[in-house]
């Protein structure tokens, strides 16, 4: 058959059949290899389909549960974090963060953005690597500063400023990996903050330079509870992995909060690579971090905040039921806020891409001007605005849970349990540890 005669007949009707293994994004890989001679590095998080969320289901009430009114009957949705140590704790309205995202690889406006809608909606927003802005401060209600390997931007008096503390040890998209921050990324005012040259690539390290283990972590806990006078919570971030082992570790070494990353959690920047093949789903963490609590007797006293593809009030309720305080987002407040809207579509195109797929954050050449740290992209994202579109969505998140803890007749967020729940899949039930839905068996239990 020719060139040309193949051209006018589809794949399926010519007999073609592609290969699992070596499918047509696999190719165009290998091809993109051999000429570059360099590794793919993108933006977002894991592609792969992996056992999420949507695997699970919630058991309504019907006779055997009462359900609440939901127009009658309310169902609380506050959650005090860091009360194991800190004097000065955070209350927050709704269970649900934003997570880190620095100044750098998102612009000014994007974060001031951040902080204006989670403080409407009443929860905490955080820093990132790369500091702090006076633009993110004055807006958020509840800050939390990161502290990273890097320690870009890192100074006492914005650690002081900061309503709680996170020690990064891992991200979810990267465990083991340092970040990455492209020198087109690089202005002045980033490179200013971060005490580096602007428009060169910047690449953090994958562990704190001051201390190499657990014992070394509380030193260093125990150090930022002394420099803040014991008032604010500190966390303590893992990417997860071996989450049982550094769940129990982190605790060990005072965190009064653990954050788990999931690997769908994102990334600004990293190899493709890692992004797809180091890390567990959020899914199979839940239940190993909330596993390692309740052997030291911590858990609801020591707060876990799950991140890692959280997209929706299901997502949110799910993750509450399996154990967690609260939940963190940071890709899906990128997309309230604008990021791969149709509207840019034709810039989109014009870059490559389309809305929907753009995730090449590293460019810096976002055009909803959120992810780039050029002037007249970055101008095009409304403060304002955009804040009113985060918190309009982290109401949602929150009314979607609520109906879905009335159906199960909670009066609380934090009332949902795993005996709310089955799993669709076997792997599912395995890894959430919940029931194969219409059986009692959840495999590798035993039982």
């Amino acid at each position: 058959m020719t060139t040309d005669r193949l051209s006018s007949v589809s794949p399926s009707t010519a007999g073609l059949r592609e290969s699992a293994t070596f499918d047509r994004a696999t190719i165009a890989a290998i091809q993109r290899a051999a000429e570059t001679g360099v590794y793919d590095i993108r933006g977002w998080g894991a592609k792969r389909p992996l056992p999420h969320f949507d695997d699970l289901l919630f058991l309504g009430a019907s006779m055997s549960r009462y359900p609440l009114e939901g127009y009658r009957e309310s169902c609380g949705t506050d959650v005090v974090l860091g009360d194991r140590n800190a004097a000065f704790p955070l209350h927050l309205d709704i269970p649900v963060t934003i997570a880190g995202m620095s100044f750098g690889a998102l612009s000014a406006q994007a974060k001031e953005a951040l902080g204006r809608g989670a403080s409407e909606a009443g929860t905490s927003t955080t820093t990132g690597d790369g500091g702090m802005t006076p633009e993110e401060r004055g807006q958020s209600k509840h800050l939390v500063y990161q502290y990273l390997p890097s320690r870009y931007g890192m100074n006492l008096e914005d650690l002081l400023k900061a309503d709680a503390i996170e020690i990064v040890l891992g991200q979810g998209a990267k465990p083991g990996g340092g970040g990455m921050l492209l020198g087109q990324k690089i202005s002045d005012r980033v490179a200013q903050m971060r005490t580096l040259p602007p428009g060169i690539d910047q690449r953090s390290a994958c562990r704190h330079p001051d201390w190499t283990g657990p014992d070394d972590l509380a030193i260093k806990i125990l150090e930022l509870r002394e420099i803040t006078d014991w008032e604010k919570p500190v966390y303590v971030k893992v990417g997860a992995t071996r989450t049982y082992y550094d769940v129990k570790l982190a605790v060990a070494a005072g965190a009064d909060v653990v954050v788990v990353d999931g690997m769908q959690g994102g990334t600004a920047a990293t190899q493709d690579v890692f992004i797809e093949h180091v890390g567990i789903p959020t899914l199979a963490a839940i239940p190993q971090a909330v596993q390692a609590l309740q052997e030291l007797g911590l858990h609801r006293k020591v707060q876990l905040i799950v991140s890692g593809g959280i997209r929706t009030g299901a997502d949110v309720a799910k993750a509450m039921a399996m154990g967690a305080d609260a939940v963190a987002i940071g890709t899906a407040a990128l997309i309230a806020l604008g990021d791969n809207h149709p509207r840019h579509a034709a810039e989109y195109e014009r870059l490559g891409s389309a809305a929907g797929f753009y995730d090449d954050y590293q460019d810096g050449r976002d055009p909803a001007g959120i992810t780039t740290q050029a002037p007249e992209l970055a101008a095009r994202l409304d403060p304002v605005e955009g804040g009113r579109r985060i918190a309009n969505y982290l109401r949602v998140l929150t009314m979607e849970a609520q109906t879905l803890a009335r159906a199960c007749g909670k009066a609380h967020l934090r009332h949902l349990e795993p005996e709310d729940l089955v799993a669709l899949t076997i792997e599912a039930s395995a890894m959430a540890r919940v029931p194969l839905a219409g059986t009692n068996w959840i495999p590798g239990s035993g039982l």
